[in-house]
């Protein structure tokens, strides 16, 4: 298992299972294995990705936290709020010739913008279905996705106050026995709970709570994508760190060293029926 990956059961007193091999050739393990062997290496280094997405590796580790959440190149896939496609390009080439990739991208400002990102590389990005959510997450049929993925989304879920709908959708289009992946900032338990409104941040009880509320079962943790340089308690919020770097060049310098925020990465479970 690599280091990462090792390093990463929570501390819930549920016991987390082994990763598989896969996760143990991605970036760190055996480097005579054949990278080619290993599709979730092959979608990482795929030519199609921007350079800049490619830079960003190292703080969102989506070889260690793809593994975890157990995606293979012949599940259906929906990633929720792809935003402006950072994981849309790895998961899109992943999953092209023999899975399904759904993108539940709400309504919005980044709806057509991202459209706009999978037009301008159509032979890589064709066979990505676009749903808009809510307005037609119904065309996903019910029980007939093997694992939703959402990356620091749940704040804004929060934030919105649309966290219960959303996870009720979540399940509902999930097989029994699938898998919801959330990576999301993270608040230490002890901070005022209200802070979740305002700074990006959110438990992970908090998470854990709203997964639990839906229906879903808990099923572990990794602290892959940990950064203990962050403290969590920024005066505007998780912004003020990279990327999005909210206070341009004031303490520029101090933001970049920390680096992007610590991040939580759960693991969910719809129960078998």
């Amino acid at each position: 298992m690599n280091r990462l990956a090792r390093a990463g059961l929570l501390l819930t007193g549920l016991a987390l299972p082994a990763l598989p091999l896969l996760a143990q050739h991605a970036g760190h393990g055996d480097h005579n294995a054949p990278k080619a062997a290993d599709p979730i290496a092959a979608a990482i280094a795929a030519p199609s990705r921007t350079p800049a997405n490619v830079a960003r590796d190292k703080y969102r580790h989506p070889a260690e936290t793809l593994a975890f959440f157990g995606v293979t190149p012949t599940q259906t896939v929906v990633e929720y709020a792809p935003s402006g496609g950072w994981y849309t390009e790895i998961l899109a080439p992943l999953l092209h010739d023999q899975g399904k990739f759904y993108a539940l991208q709400p309504t919005g400002r980044y709806l057509d913008g991202y459209k706009t990102f999978l037009a301008a590389k159509p032979t890589v990005y064709d066979k990505v279905t676009v749903v808009p959510f809510p307005d037609e997450s119904a065309t996903i049929p019910a029980n007939s996705v093997d694992t939703v993925l959402t990356f620091r989304n749940v704040h804004n879920m929060v934030m919105g106050g649309t966290e219960a709908a959303t996870f009720a959708a979540f399940f509902a289009m999930l097989k029994p026995g699938g898998t919801l992946g959330v990576v999301d900032h993270r608040m230490p338990e002890g901070r005022d709970s209200a802070l979740e409104k305002t700074s990006g941040y959110l438990k992970p009880s908090t998470i854990r709570r709203i997964a639990e509320a839906a229906g879903f079962t808990y099923a572990g943790a990794t602290e892959v994508n940990a950064n203990p340089k962050d403290t969590a308690d920024w005066a505007k919020g998780v912004w003020t760190l990279p990327p999005t770097l909210s206070q341009k060049d004031v303490d520029r310098d101090k933001y970049l060293a920390i680096g992007e925020s610590d991040r939580m990465t759960l693991k969910f479970v719809k129960p078998m029926q």
